[in-house]
């Protein structure tokens, strides 16, 4: 039996440890969301290097390849501008390419953001069909200028995802300086059918329908992030040259969508181009200075609010170790005492007791610690002193009933042995057959009285009086097994081999046999044999009883081998399995192995293997 007491001490030490280490685990939560926020802010840095600034020059060039485009479908571009702007494009996509998938930049983005860029490469991949259109010149402005729109808008997509921060004031912010770039793209659409039309020309229905969706989409983009930008950021868009540039872009937008006419001067939007071009990039350098600073603060809380409750809470845990190791060591002795109770005391009383020998009663040591330990130890001592006297009465009981049993079965044993001799005598003068029948039928229902009063016998431990000085044939053994069972008739004992058994088992064997022979004749079909022969094996002689019933489920077989092998004591409860004990305990006095296994005609076979011990030389058989 272990005494170390460590299960009692874990168990202590994890109640303990159960708070803290909720504490530990609520700290390391909040501690983690907390270190993740900063660390994401840091992360900005590699994503704008290796993401938004890559993508955002290959945006540019796009742009500007739109608009070549879309004046080479009017002619108003020859090719080689064209193509040296597609050659640019091209570099530039390609950088973007290169930067975003680094091994630096790939350990910064996240699983949504990864998405977002594969939906952005599968649209850049669009770019070559798009190319062959302006080259075929098999599409109008419109819709080339909107092939080209899927691909940018993609891009502001993959924007929106990198500016999902955690802090919320840079998150506002990035997010109107987002909505700022859009409405520079919808002012570079605007520009690039402009430009289509060239000065002095006119809009057709779809190129003016698309117009004028832009005016009002860009109007609304850039009043809403306006509104929300601060006034550090919205600087350089408030500057006085910047208003009268928007102002007189603003007069031209509402003349072309009145009129569809394009004015012959568009001055005013390459004006205002230029100088949002150049103010959006001041916007973004100034977003991007604002990060670093904000992740170091979360950082430095982390480290001030962290340390100091880790610091808590690794005294708390010291200390809870400490209290539960002295309360673990009290509990240890506790837990000794009452196994020691459990499986040294109480069985060897109970044992002791079974076999009617004398178990003197023993205290249990005092047990030492807090007064809630030592009332504890009383208890178990009182529960210890209540199970002797319970076990004590229990023995008393038992040997009373098996005394009982003996009484009233020697009583009945010799009454029926009285009226064998009677009916023995009776047979003898008795000359007519049917009376002679009769008394033979009376003969065999008196031997099966006497084995079922043989079975309280046994069931109470003792020994039936009938008994051989002399070996008896084996022959003869199996045929008294077979009187002694109702259905005798059926019963067929095959030739056995010349073997006779001691005259102190006969009785045994001759009641463990009936048994087997009795339970194989209830148990099949009344129209079918029961077959009873005997071997020679090299461990003793084997007799074997094979039935032809409905058989047993193989999980009931099995545990009714158990109960063979072990010998277990009769339980008053089972009252169902007393030929089942009867055999196991007559098994168990002679050394007799019983084994029970399925027939091949579909019943069970009973094997009863007994012990060369008890095997004699031929004898003369029974008179």
């Amino acid at each position: 039996m272990d005494n170390s007491g460590r299960p009692i001490r874990f168990k202590v030490t994890a109640l303990l440890l159960v708070p803290i280490v909720s504490l530990v685990l609520l700290w390391g939560f909040a501690a983690g969301l907390t270190l993740g926020d900063g660390m994401r802010l840091l992360e900005i840095n590699t994503l704008v290097n290796g993401v938004a600034t890559p993508s955002e020059k290959a945006v540019i060039e796009l742009q500007h390849e739109r608009l070549q485009s879309a004046r080479h479908l009017r002619g108003r571009a020859d090719q080689e501008t064209l193509v040296r702007q597609r050659l640019t494009s091209d570099q530039a996509l390609a950088a973007f390419r290169r930067l975003a998938s680094a091994d630096d930049t790939q350990d910064a983005v996240d699983e949504d953001l990864r998405i977002r860029l594969t939906t952005l490469f599968a649209e850049l991949d669009r770019l070559p069909a798009i190319r062959a259109l302006v080259d075929s010149r098999s599409a109008d402005p419109v819709r080339v200028i909107d092939s080209y729109n899927k691909i940018i808008d993609a891009t502001f997509r993959v924007y929106d995802q990198m500016i999902l921060v955690p802090d919320i004031t840079i998150y506002q912010q990035a997010r109107s300086v987002t909505a700022l770039g859009e409405a520079k793209e919808l002012l570079a659409r605007q520009r690039a059918l402009l430009s289509a039309a060239g000065g002095g020309g006119r809009l057709s229905d779809a190129e003016h329908a698309a117009f004028t969706r832009m005016v009002s989409t860009h109007r609304l983009v850039r009043r809403q992030a306006m509104a929300t930008l601060d006034a550090g950021l919205r600087a350089p868009y408030d500057r006085r040259e910047f208003a009268l540039l928007h102002r007189d872009f603003v007069l031209l937008e509402s003349r072309v969508t009145a009129s569809r006419q394009v004015p012959s001067d568009l001055t005013p939007v390459e004006r205002l181009w230029t100088e949002v071009e150049r103010d959006q990039a001041e916007v973004v350098d100034l977003l991007v200075t604002r990060v670093t600073p904000a992740a170091v603060g979360i950082l430095v809380q982390i480290a001030v609010a962290g340390g100091l409750g880790l610091i808590m809470l690794v005294l708390s845990v010291l200390l809870s170790l400490r209290f539960a190791g002295r309360l673990a060591a009290e509990l240890g002795a506790l837990r000794d005492a009452a196994g020691e109770l459990a499986e040294v005391r109480l069985p060897h009383l109970v044992d002791r007791l079974r076999r009617g020998q004398d178990a003197p009663e023993e205290s249990l040591p005092e047990i030492e610690g807090a007064p809630e330990i030592r009332d504890i130890g009383h208890a178990l001592d009182s529960v210890r002193h209540t199970a002797y006297e319970a076990a004590a009465d229990q023995a008393k009981l038992r040997r009373g009933v098996s005394q009982v049993f003996v009484s009233l079965a020697r009583r009945n044993q010799s009454l029926l042995h009285r009226q064998l001799t009677q009916l023995d005598a009776m047979q003898r003068k008795e000359e007519q057959p049917e009376t002679l029948a009769d008394l033979y039928s009376l003969d065999h229902l008196t031997t099966r009285m006497r084995r079922h009063a043989e079975n309280l016998i046994i069931l109470s431990g003792a020994t039936p009086g009938r008994g051989w000085r002399k070996p008896v044939p084996v022959v003869d053994v199996l045929r008294a097994a077979v009187a002694e069972v109702e259905e005798y008739a059926r019963v067929q004992v095959l030739p056995v081999p010349s073997a006779a058994l001691t005259g102190s088992a006969v009785a045994d064997v001759i009641h463990l046999i009936a048994e087997l022979v009795e339970n194989a004749t209830v148990f099949s079909p009344p129209q079918t044999r029961v077959l009873v022969r005997a071997e020679l094996a090299a461990a003793g002689l084997a007799v074997e009883v094979e039935d032809r019933g409905l058989g047993i489920p193989e999980p009931e077989l099995a545990e009714l081998n158990r109960r063979l092998a072990e010998s277990p004591e009769f339980d008053l409860a089972d009252s169902d399995r007393l030929g089942l004990f009867v055999v196991a305990m007559l098994a168990s006095r002679q050394g007799v192995r019983v084994t029970l296994r399925p027939s091949p005609y579909g019943g069970i076979s009973a094997i009863a293997l007994i012990p060369a011990a008890i095997l004699a030389e031929e004898a003369p058989a029974l008179q």
